[in-house]
């Protein structure tokens, strides 16, 4: 067990590798808005659900992120896409430029994010 803040996000189980990701509220500078987990080669990653281009939140619909092929991640509104595993933009309007990466733990059967000093818990 660690000493930082982890807030459950749901069952590991629930995360299949290039499929749907999950959600979860968070707060940034005070206001709302979402976080995101999603596993690829075995891992899980999370990320502030924000295209690096334009502040929109990514998926085309809910928890649907990776386009067809379940190689990259892409932004539903530009086109951007994202390397899973870092959260760089490989392609589109953003080129070179990465999501916000959040710290996700998966244990004993859970996914869990963590605050960090930018992206907070809802009511933090």
């Amino acid at each position: 067990m660690s000493d930082r803040t982890e807030i459950e996000i749901c069952p590991a189980a629930d995360i299949v590798d290039g499929g749907r990701g999950k959600r979860f509220a968070v707060q940034v500078h005070g206001d709302d808005a979402t976080g995101f987990v999603i596993r690829h080669g075995g891992q899980v990653y999370a990320y502030l659900n924000r295209c690096a281009h334009v502040p929109v939140e990514l998926d085309w619909f809910e928890g649907e992120f990776f386009e067809s092929s379940g190689t990259y991640l892409m932004c539903a509104t530009h086109g951007a896409v994202y390397t899973p595993s870092t959260g760089k933009c490989e392609g589109g309007p953003c080129t070179g430029a990465q999501l916000r990466k959040i710290m996700a733990v998966e244990r004993d059967g859970l996914i869990y994010w963590c605050p960090d000093d930018l992206v907070k818990a809802v009511g933090a």
